[in-house]
């Protein structure tokens, strides 16, 4: 986990999300709502971006939030990071 406070969340999931694209070849437009399925990445990408998720936020997501819907979007993601650490 990289200390980053000036940094919004929508920012750095966003830079987690862009490097995963980039890694792939990805090149698409994105916006906090973008379907990340749609854009690109295959399941096992989806696996990648929760364990980046984990690394970044220093959280540990449990089984039962390893869902489709809580890594459909960056919006998405931010809600369950928000919720993670509170």
């Amino acid at each position: 986990m990289l200390d980053r406070p000036h940094e919004s969340l929508q920012d750095r999931t966003g830079a987690v999300v862009a490097r995963l694209l980039a890694r792939r070849s990805i090149t698409v437009p994105l916006t906090p709502e973008s379907d990340l399925k749609e854009s690109g990445l295959t399941s096992l990408d989806m696996v990648a971006l929760m364990l980046a998720v984990e690394c970044e936020y220093g959280v540990t997501i449990p089984q039962n939030a390893m869902t489709p819907e809580n890594f459909q979007s960056i919006r998405s993601i931010n809600s369950l990071v928000s919720t993670l650490q509170s």
